[in-house]
């Protein structure tokens, strides 16, 4: 079953004093595009997030965010008190215009770079809290999985009613095709007759076969019909496969349409005509559809 590139997951923990929370959304894209919003002080666990997605994820734009929290003792970050006194000694020195008076927030001066260092984990830590937070994030993998797998039942759906109506619209086209040749044939047949009777003069019936002959050959479509016919059953198919399919659902809505484009450019007939303009409707909604599958 297909499933939908859009979804979100979540997953809060509380460790050794600190509160953690991932936060995983996704939404369509052509490839797969991760970002990482991670504390400083737990980049080190960048490198193993980002490798735990990759390898659940094949496609969507997917953002990470990871938060922690915790108590005083469990966050707190040494300050370099000499970078601190040298931002405020050049801000000290700052020249203000006359009459304005700044007062300095030493808190903001300490969200400055270089002022507060994240802490020194050992390797044993960084190790348990990389295992940490990878795990968490396969926890927040999973929600998010399984959004995209609701919401690519109810995308299944809606394609395949499309595909339903568009095979429905193939077949007419396809029942109505001989029948055009037929009626053309009366037509030139009633139209020649009648001017040689106008005109007093006859027409070799192998020239009247030969006009038919070309006129069938020009707007014969049978190929297209065909193809038509295969691309919609691939089309079934892949959509009740349980790996990605979007891309090349999304390749075979662009030869669904060109096939489509022929027919129309081939048939010379207004209710062909009719049912191709239709189809392109179809085609469309389909290929909107398509963009958001994985």
């Amino acid at each position: 079953m297909i499933r939908s590139m859009t979804g979100f997951g979540t997953v809060e923990l509380a460790d050794n004093g600190i509160s953690y929370a991932v936060e995983v959304r996704s939404v369509n894209h052509r490839y797969l595009k991760v970002s990482l919003k991670i504390p400083e002080r737990l980049q080190f666990a960048e490198n193993a997030v980002e490798r735990t997605v990759r390898e659940r994820l094949s496609r969507g734009s997917v953002s990470v965010t990871i938060r922690a929290q915790g108590t005083i003792d469990a966050m707190l970050s040494p300050i370099d008190q000499s970078m601190l006194q040298r931002y405020v000694d050049e801000l000290s020195r700052a020249s203000l215009p006359e009459g304005v008076h700044a007062t300095l927030d030493l808190g903001a001066v300490a969200l400055l770079p270089g002022v507060i260092h994240p802490p020194d984990f050992d390797d044993e830590q960084r190790t348990r809290m990389t295992t940490l937070l990878t795990d968490l994030t396969k926890r927040s993998l999973d929600a998010l999985s399984n959004m995209r797998r609701d919401e690519g039942q109810a995308l299944h759906g809606a394609l395949i009613e499309c595909i339903d109506a568009l095979r429905e619209k193939v077949d007419g086209v396809g029942e109505r095709a001989p029948v055009v040749v037929e009626e053309y044939q009366k037509r030139l047949t009633n139209r020649v007759s009648t001017m040689m009777q106008a005109g007093g003069f006859e027409l070799e019936a192998d020239a009247l076969a030969r006009e038919v002959a070309l006129f069938a050959d020009r707007c014969d479509i049978a190929e297209e019909i065909t193809r038509l016919r295969s691309h919609l059953d691939q089309f079934v198919e892949l959509c009740a496969r349980d790996e990605p399919t979007g891309r090349t659902l999304d390749f075979l809505a662009q030869e669904l349409l060109r096939e489509v484009n022929t027919v129309g450019s081939k048939s010379n007939d207004a209710q062909i005509a009719r049912n191709v303009v239709e189809m392109k409707a179809l085609v469309d909604r389909i290929k909107e559809q398509v963009q958001n599958v994985e």
